[in-house]
């Protein structure tokens, strides 16, 4: 959908008046300079709920790809008017323009260090999912968050979708009755054995030394084209399926899932985990001196044993779902009274375990493009700096969450199963396993403390 500027400028004020669902009540209504990391496809959908507010004039923009920074800066410019500094380096971005708000939208390897600068350079900050790639690096994030005093939300937008949140009441209020099991998934087809992309020289508007950062530097096989980028290219999209700088579904999709489980049933860690998985559809991982592919699985089976129920994820990239009602993602959540399916584009639906009782169903309502509720949540955000409090999707809460994943992903790594500690925050009796809750940053990046 095209917006012209006077649709936009129209569009903010409805906006300012329907968004009552996180009243700024007694609060000094105010502006704040925000500023963004990440000028993709992603990012820029929250920018847009940021400008949409009427509230957060954009100072500052920041990418490695001159590709999709300035046809971003021309968006920005074409809907406000504004003319925001242009960066490449986000500290220099933070130094010199000192944002009220900062977005990062970028690649989940570079979530934690620059969160933790701008929560250090005085901004509250709005952190897309996953908030990191291995635990540790997520510990240093809260522990930044809260000795700064700033508010980080994170991008779990389903915590304030309308059906999601009213699923959680239904599910809460015990009408589906004891909850014992629950099963999360996500499954959308896909092709064959996955054919390896050339390494190639980087674009000269890429600065591919910095998009890698304190992650491994990989060859690049990505898009010289980002109108017609090549599928299972790393860059711009694809990076989720490379483990050097995501963890595959169950680190992206998956986050959503885990945090609905934990923000319903109100549990923050698993005891137990196993997880098992592969590619025996995308075929083995490549990376030599002339192509690669990506490495993660192309499907997951993984058991994660909570304080009274048990909760299984399995995802794969082939095959689809046709087979059960349609329904591609969600939570199924099992009780004595019948099955509650939370999902997405469908909403939720009750099926009771006595068939002659009727089947309910809410619809779900979800903003264009790509159906998301960021629009809710970027206005909890401003409530919750101007309230003094934490948000909805606080950083530490989606810490937990995040750490779900993180642990699927670690028990597939390693092959067996994992027994987690989540008050010390240790496996225990795993030495092997300890050592990967962080990981060796490349020179010149120092991994985040806590």
């Amino acid at each position: 959908m095209k917006m012209n500027r006077r649709d936009f400028l129209r569009t903010t004020a409805a906006a300012s008046v329907a968004l009552g669902a996180f009243p700024l009540l007694g609060a000094e209504t105010r502006n704040y300079r925000t500023a963004i990391i990440g000028t993709g496809w992603w990012g820029m959908n929250i920018l847009g709920e940021a400008m949409a507010s009427g509230r957060c004039p954009v100072v500052a923009m920041c990418d490695v790809d001159m590709r999709l920074l300035n046809p971003a800066w021309e968006k920005v410019k074409s809907l406000t008017g504004a003319e925001p500094k242009r960066y490449r380096d986000y500290r220099e971005m933070l130094d010199r323009e000192k944002p009220d708000i900062c977005i990062v939208a970028t690649p989940d390897h570079w979530h934690p260090l620059q969160t933790i600068a701008a929560v250090k350079a005085g901004a509250h900050v709005y952190v897309e999912k996953p908030i990191s790639h291995t635990i540790k690096e997520g510990e240093a994030m809260v522990a930044a968050a809260r000795q700064t005093g700033k508010v980080v939300q994170v991008g779990t937008h389903r915590r304030v979708s309308p059906h999601n949140v009213s699923g959680r009441e239904f599910l809460r209020s015990g009408k589906a009755g004891k909850i014992g099991m629950i099963r999360a998934f996500v499954h959308y087809g896909g092709g064959g054995p996955e054919t390896p992309l050339p390494n190639i020289e980087p674009p000269k508007e890429l600065d591919w030394d910095m998009w890698c950062g304190p992650a491994p530097l990989r060859p690049f096989n990505g898009a010289t084209d980002l109108s017609n980028p090549w599928r299972g290219a790393m860059h711009p999209r694809g990076f989720r399926n490379y483990l050097d700088y995501a963890n595959g579904m169950l680190g992206d999709w998956g986050i959503h899932w885990m945090d609905q489980v934990l923000w319903i049933m109100g549990q923050k860690w698993p005891r137990k985990i196993s997880s098992f998985g592969g590619r025996p559809i995308k075929g083995a991982p490549v990376l030599n001196e002339t192509q690669q592919t990506s490495d993660a699985p192309d499907h997951q089976v993984a058991t994660f044993e909570f304080d009274g129920f048990t909760l299984t994820w399995e995802h794969r990239q082939f095959a689809g779902n046709n087979a059960e009602k349609g329904e591609n993602v969600g939570c199924y959540f099992y009780g004595t009274e019948g099955t509650f399916h939370m999902g997405w584009e469908k909403g939720w639906t009750f099926y009771p375990a006595d068939s002659r009782k009727d089947i309910l169903h809410e619809e779900p309502t979800l903003h264009k493009p790509d159906l998301q509720n960021i629009k809710e949540l970027w206005t909890d955000l401003l409530a919750a700096i101007e309230q003094g409090r934490r948000p909805v999707s606080d950083i530490e809460e989606i810490h937990y969450s995040t750490n779900v994943s993180l642990l699927g992903m670690l028990s597939y790594k390693l092959g067996r199963s994992l027994e987690w500690d989540g008050t010390k925050a240790e496996v225990i009796g795993d030495s092997e396993a300890n050592r990967m809750l962080r990981r060796k940053y490349r020179k010149g990046w120092e991994y985040p403390k806590a």
